[in-house]
């Protein structure tokens, strides 16, 4: 009879019309699915239910294998197959590092500007009398002398390169104070030539020498990384062929250093090739206008292209 209600079989309740008619045409034995309906009735949906294919049990993932411990760290490792990271604590003076150059980010109005420089007649000099120097003071001569004592006279034409902004004044130094980069076994540090005006040559790289060594072992003292009026980076020792460095705050200047390399230049109406090297000068602009900047930079190039005003102080 149409609309009763099929008798109950093993397994399951009563089996409503609509349900048996589902049922039937997928082929499924009523007896195999459970009713949901009042007395255990199978229903419509309780047929609708059963032609849905099983869904799988979820499976939690499988645990990742550890890593082993980072040396020195006091976090493991985590790896994911062969995309490992490896957390390592920073280290104080790296953190310190790091708040200078974003505070002078946030605090200064930097502008970099740039000119290259003609080392041939360095490089001669250089050449010529490295033996005799390195005799009579017991230490190479480098470029880095040469810089610092073309910064010096830049600095002597340039005040506002040497001066420090403190509002609502600017403060103007009569003396030169000029931190040079080093790397060291921590990182980059910037030991400081105090009084750079009143050392020669053989002083300045004594002084690079031992703040490069002591940096390598660690043992630069705090105040020696303190105090400086302008700072010198040479990244062209590392390969680097341009960049626009950041000031130390509350520093105003800084003269960043490339590498030599042989490049066709004009000389006297002809092509010739020289050994140049790109300078950039990261300034602040709240002290430094773009003359001044330009004004600097030109007196290092001209220096270093022409070092005999280095002995003649001109």
């Amino acid at each position: 009879m149409i609309g009763s209600v099929q008798p109950a079989t093993a397994g399951a309740g009563p089996v409503m019309p609509a349900a048996a008619r589902v049922l039937g045409e997928a082929g499924i034995p009523p007896q195999t699915v459970a009713g949901t309906g009042p007395g255990g009735r199978v229903t419509k949906a309780d047929a609708t239910a059963a032609l849905r294919p099983p869904v799988a049990a979820a499976m939690p993932p499988a645990p990742m294998p550890a890593a082993p411990p980072v040396p020195g760290s006091a976090v493991t490792a985590v790896a994911a197959g062969d995309r490992a990271e490896r957390p390592v604590l920073m280290s104080p003076i790296r953190r310190r590092i790091a708040e200078r150059l974003v505070e002078a980010q946030h605090e200064a109005a930097l502008l970099t500007t740039f000119n290259e420089v003609d080392m041939s007649a360095v490089m001669s000099l250089r050449k010529k009398f490295k033996d005799r120097f390195a005799d009579r003071h017991g230490v190479k001569l480098g470029f880095m002398s040469f810089f610092v004592r073309a910064a010096v006279e830049a600095l002597r034409e340039v005040p506002q390169v040497n001066a420090e902004f403190r509002d609502p004044h600017i403060v103007y130094r009569d003396y030169c104070d000029i931190g040079i980069a080093v790397g060291g076994g921590k990182g980059l540090v910037v030991p400081v030539l105090r009084n750079a005006e009143q050392m020669n040559f053989a002083e300045i790289e004594q002084a690079i020498g031992e703040f490069a060594r002591r940096a390598a072992d660690n043992k630069l003292k705090l105040e020696e990384l303190q105090g400086g009026t302008f700072t010198i980076s040479n990244g062209g020792v590392y390969g680097s062929m341009m960049s626009t460095p950041i000031i130390n705050p509350p520093q105003s200047g800084i003269l960043g250093l490339h590498a030599i390399q042989d490049r066709p230049v004009a000389v006297d109406g002809q092509v010739v090739i020289r050994p140049m090297m790109y300078i950039a000068l990261s300034y602040d602009h709240r002290l430094v206008d773009g003359r001044e900047a330009v004004t600097f930079l030109k007196r290092i190039k001209d220096t270093i292209e022409d070092p005999s005003r280095l002995m003649l102080e001109c």
